[in-house]
């Protein structure tokens, strides 16, 4: 493409002024003779291209989806997407090596390229962010489904399921009150930030469980795993009628337990279909092998989510039922079906995190510090506490050390950020104050929890030694699979 063409393909309208910058940036930025600086057509402003690197790298995901497609050739949009995920990595990586989760990493590397950071990109797409989010999470409970020992399940599923429902109801309602008396919100917004942050996330607990290399006894790994993976429904189950409360003042709550129970019961049979069915068809011979298996593994994720939410489901159930069953069954391709899952699991929390990441204003979360402080460890200390000692009471298999540490491990991590744009998207008042208090909950979580996670369990004498693996997870910090 000439000058001339990418100059009028800059001034086309509906390229937004950072869509702009950063293609004229991409094509002469990266040429032979490029100036330190360059003057971008059309906005007068001048960059300095050595600080806007990462501000290139990023730039061509959202162009795509923005419009600016045809301003890129080929070959530099694919050096610029392998650019990024290979940074993306490094910032795992780094984060990795100061004991804090990778997703940190991520959600740092989107900040730092964002509107507060030296890339600058004003990234406001809630809309975008949310159905970003739904996907990668459809990818990562699947691959958690697919992991997870049937075993397991069948040993804690009770406890499991009552921290899943019941749980997460207590911990909203706790964080609601609190909202209430010390955030001064209505009862339907503190209970919208109640149910947003009540459940706990599978890809955080996931990649933290698998990277502590402790070997934890008991039940107490199964039921952290098998909870995180399964109370999703029941949080956004929450999060919508609260929406609804709050956008149709009329709704009778009695009105939505039907409504409840028509979603578990068709993700739950969605998900028991497309997890038997999976494994019948790679048994096929064409199938056994190669490519074609991981192409249906894909499509059976989607289909289960998909399908479930339009027969009026929950689709995130139907995905994690749905690697829950593959994954138990036996067929000659599942273990490499299962090594692939966890690929895309990972590519999953990597542009899930880079995504939110860029969302987040850095600057507007100095309002929230106060407030955020205060629901994190209200969630952290009482909420969370008081929902797992009242739901293990029945079970004796957990003394208070291990309910202790079931109450410690469970991470907050992408799913708060992906429900807190639901009333962004909805136009719910204080929708946005509850985004950043949010986000700063999530990441105070991770900072505060997930490094600890390992001390504790010794000092609760919950883990029963060091796995044999601990020498790889030493050596690679990214050896914590998110899910598998």
């Amino acid at each position: 493409m000439q000058q001339s063409q990418i100059a009028r393909d800059l001034d086309k309208p509906e390229l937004k002024i950072w869509g702009r910058v950063a293609a004229y940036l991409l094509y002469n930025g990266l040429k032979p003779d490029a100036q330190p600086s360059l003057t971008v057509p059309g906005i007068g402003h001048r960059i300095d291209f050595r600080e806007s690197v990462c501000f290139s790298l990023v730039m061509w995901p959202l162009l795509v989806s923005h419009g600016g497609m045809s301003t890129l050739s080929p070959e530099i949009a694919l050096l610029l997407l392998g650019g990024l995920l290979l940074a993306t990595v490094f910032a795992g990586t780094l984060s990795s090596r100061f004991g804090l989760p990778a997703l940190i990493g991520f959600l740092c590397l989107g900040m730092f390229v964002g509107v507060d950071g030296p890339g600058g990109i004003a990234f406001d797409d809630y809309v975008l962010t949310q159905g970003v989010g739904i996907a990668c999470l459809t990818f990562i409970l699947f691959s958690g489904g697919l992991d997870t020992d049937w075993r397991d399940v069948r040993r804690v599923a009770m406890p499991a399921l009552i921290l899943a429902t019941l749980g997460v109801l207590i911990s909203a309602g706790i964080v609601a009150l609190a909202s209430v008396l010390i955030l001064g919100f209505g009862p339907y917004q503190g209970f919208l930030l109640g149910a947003i942050v009540a459940s706990t996330d599978a890809a955080a607990v996931f990649a933290i469980l698998r990277s502590t290399g402790l070997d934890l006894h008991g039940d107490v790994p199964a039921v952290i795993e098998v909870e995180s993976g399964s109370n999703d429904p029941m949080a956004i189950f929450l999060v919508g009628a609260a929406i609804l409360f709050i956008t149709v003042p009329d709704t009778s709550p009695l009105s939505m337990f039907p409504a409840f129970a028509i979603q578990m019961a068709v993700g739950v049979g969605i998900g028991l279909g497309v997890g038997y069915l999976l494994p019948e068809v790679l048994k096929r011979t064409q199938y056994k092998h190669g490519g074609l298996a991981f192409v249906i593994s894909i499509a059976a994720a989607l289909i289960a989510y998909g399908l479930a939410e339009v027969l009026g489901g929950n689709g995130f159930l139907a995905a994690y039922i749905a690697g829950l069953v593959a994954g138990n069954r036996i067929y000659r391709a599942r273990h490499i079906v299962s090594t692939f899952q966890d690929g895309m699991a990972w590519l999953a929390q990597v542009v899930m995190f880079l995504t939110l990441g860029l969302l987040i204003t850095p600057s507007n979360l100095e309002d929230v510090i106060a407030p955020g402080l205060a629901i994190t460890f209200i969630l952290m200390l009482v909420a969370r506490p008081m929902s797992v000692f009242i739901c293990l009471a029945p079970f004796r298999q957990f003394d208070w050390r291990a309910k202790l540490f079931v109450s410690w491990a469970g991470l907050r991590g992408a799913v708060p950020i992906v429900l807190a744009t639901f009333p962004m998207v909805a136009g719910v008042p204080s929708a946005f104050a509850i985004f950043n208090i949010v986000f700063f909950v999530v990441l105070m979580s991770s900072i505060i929890q997930g490094p600890t996670i390992n001390w504790l369990a010794i000092r609760l004498n919950v883990g029963a030694g060091i796995r044999s693996d601990e020498r790889v997870a030493d050596s690679d910090p990214l050896a914590e699979r998110p899910l598998g």
